[in-house]
């Protein structure tokens, strides 16, 4: 897995020291992006927790994602959760190392006390000495947070432990701009009280194994969820359910479970969200369509990649952004001059630079700033390459609502009906869209769209 060439520079490490007074912890930071600018050492948020037990184990359950691969565990995951301040907020998301998991831990106003939590975003390294440290914490035990640009510092009666940022994987951030677009796209579809969340959680297989089951669907039934054998209407895709296990870490102190999802076309796996809702605080699990399937090949965001438009409309409505922890398209439209449709692809294309994510819980988009340049997730997006290149090689010649391109030694027939481009390509055949446009359809809408090509990659 590669990570960003962004690699961070400290003055000198960081240091936990002990005196006759306790112990003292010194953290030494490489600079973060706040509403000022760029700060050598910014500050997040210091101050307690309202549910200090709750709190650390949400932080638990987002670490374990970033710890799992719920498919082909070869290899150790990567444990790099992302953490943002959104001024009445503070968000902890993680991957897992398949990246098929997406968990967020959002701690709300009510559940923080302290200064207000500034603006800014950041990645932390969580090892096994702060595991340990959070899994020990009990419902009366104090807990101090200090948000940094570049660390996590949890503090408890026993002392502070310290973790050390680290760089993204580059998965992470096709991943985030990926999810962002699939959980857009969704609707509630049920919510259960805490006993039904519990009693329904509880009954989910764990798997020790890859979780390679195939997808199964559940539908709302009253006040409870059941299964139902075949995708009906309000039905939720449930691909992989092992993987929510991490939900039964904080499962206990739930008020309640929120299920959202796309609706049903056909019977094709899609992906699905699963929140807990928890005192001052909200856990969301999204499940790519099938755990052996990560959320950085889905191609949602490709559209709004190919077209000059929506660059420059990325750049008009990043202006506007200011931290808020929710973002209305209808309020950015207005504000920029700019339709709601073209804001929401401007949204997607500055998804893809990790600028923006998705809260099903208030349907809104919120901003955060991920460490990459802006074109880091376009020129490691293998379909868009191979799509620009056939376009700025003069591959693709237009007849109408068809077109022709040539690639390699076959020439594919791409055809544009109700809004939708269909090609004569394998990938067209195995996925008929359901992961985004294939590179010969990308490229015929490079073409039409006049989008800059001239030289392959921009």
């Amino acid at each position: 897995m590669t990570r960003s060439v962004q690699a961070l520079a400290y003055a000198r490490p960081s240091a936990l020291e002990s005196s006759q007074v306790g112990a003292s912890l010194g953290l030494e930071t490489a600079g973060g992006l706040t509403p000022r600018g760029a700060e050598a050492h910014p500050r997040f948020f210091a101050g307690f927790l309202s549910a200090p037990r709750i709190a650390a184990r949400g932080l638990l359950a987002v670490a374990d994602v970033a710890a799992a691969r719920y498919y082909q565990r070869t290899l150790p995951a990567s444990l790099d959760p992302v953490v943002t301040g959104n001024g009445d907020r503070l968000r902890f998301e993680a991957f897992s190392g398949c990246c098929g998991v997406y968990a967020r831990l959002d701690v709300l106003q009510e559940g923080l006390e302290g200064e207000r939590t500034g603006h800014g975003t950041t990645n932390v390294d969580v090892n096994n000495p702060l595991r340990d440290a959070l899994s020990r914490i009990t419902a009366d035990d104090p807990l101090h947070l200090r948000v940094g640009p570049e660390e996590l510092a949890v503090t408890t009666l026993d002392g502070p432990v310290v973790e050390k940022k680290v760089p993204l994987p580059d998965r992470w951030l096709r991943g985030f701009a990926e999810a962002q677009v699939a959980s857009a796209g969704f609707d509630l579809r049920a919510e259960l009280s805490a006993a039904q969340a519990v009693a329904f959680l509880r009954s989910l297989p764990r798997g020790s194994g890859n979780a390679a089951r195939g997808a199964q669907w559940v539908v709302a039934s009253g006040s409870a969820l059941r299964p139902t054998t075949r995708p009906v209407p309000g039905a939720v895709c449930l691909p992989g359910p092992e993987r929510l296990v991490a939900l039964q870490r904080v499962i206990r102190h739930a008020t309640a479970l929120r299920v959202y999802g796309p609706p049903v076309a056909d019977g094709a796996p899609v992906a699905s969200a699963w929140e807990v809702v928890l005192p001052g605080m909200r856990l969301t699990l999204t499940l790519s369509p099938d755990a052996s399937r990560g959320f950085s090949g889905e191609g949602g965001v490709l559209a709004a990649l190919a077209t000059d438009e929506a660059a420059a409309d990325a750049e008009l409505v990043s202006v506007l952004l200011a931290w808020e922890p929710t973002i209305e398209p209808a309020t950015l439209a207005e504000r920029s001059g700019l339709s709601v449709e073209r804001v929401r692809a401007a949204l997607t294309r500055l998804g893809t630079a990790g600028r923006v994510g998705y809260d099903l819980a208030d349907a809104a988009y919120f901003h955060r700033e991920l460490p990459y340049d802006a074109d880091r997730a376009e020129r490691h997006n293998p379909r868009l390459v191979a799509a620009r290149e056939l376009a700025g090689a003069g591959a693709v010649s237009l007849d109408g609502t068809v077109a022709y391109v040539a690639s390699g030694d076959r020439r594919y027939q791409v055809r544009e009906g109700d809004g939708a481009l269909t090609c004569t390509c394998q990938w067209w055949a195995d996925y008929r869209g359901k992961r985004g446009p294939c590179k010969h359809a990308l490229a015929v809408t490079m073409v039409r769209r006049g989008a800059t090509v001239a030289g392959g990659v921009r």
